[in-house]
């Protein structure tokens, strides 16, 4: 081969390999948002404490959908106990560990602002508005999912629920 032929397969083979390392950093960068994790449908069931000390089982389903490459994360978790419904939306964005959204609850007709922190496997937030404030944290390892809601100032006390993909 000729050294112009040899010139021009090093700076195709370097190109490649440029490309690919490239593709590779995107991929690993992908894969460390922490809301493409959650795509899809969960479902289970967990307990309902009120404050007045009653607690009650509960059945669950749970919709995240990332948005903007896994940027933004709207997700619906629809509870049903003997007595109530409890219908949570979100819509929150990610940016380096931090995250900040809005939320509703349809049943109890309130909303508000939510801010917290996440990682690959692990999302802790604040939320305020509607007349209380709480928190809510989301674990996940592999098909399993944590998900525990506290309040403060209004008669749910709390919500622990654990889901499984599908």
């Amino acid at each position: 081969m000729s050294s112009l032929g040899r010139s021009r397969v090093g700076r195709l083979t370097s190109f490649l390999a440029g490309f690919l390392a490239a593709m590779a950093l995107a991929g690993v960068a992908q894969a460390e948002t922490p809301f493409l994790s959650l795509s899809g449908t969960w479902s289970g069931g967990g307990q309902v404490k009120f404050s007045s000390g009653n607690a009650e089982s509960l059945r669950c389903r749970a919709y995240y959908t990332p948005k903007d490459t896994g940027q933004s994360l709207g997700l619906s978790i629809r509870c049903a106990s003997q007595s109530n419904k409890i219908e949570l939306r979100a819509n929150l964005n990610y940016h380096g560990g931090k995250v900040t959204g809005s939320w509703e609850e349809r049943t109890f007709n309130a909303a508000g602002n939510v801010t917290g922190q996440a990682s690959v496997g692990k999302i802790s937030l604040f939320i305020n508005g509607g007349g209380f404030n709480g928190s809510m944290s989301v674990g996940t390892t592999g098909s399993q999912q944590s998900v525990v809601i506290q309040t403060d100032g209004i008669g749910l006390q709390s919500v622990n629920i654990s889901l499984s993909r599908g």
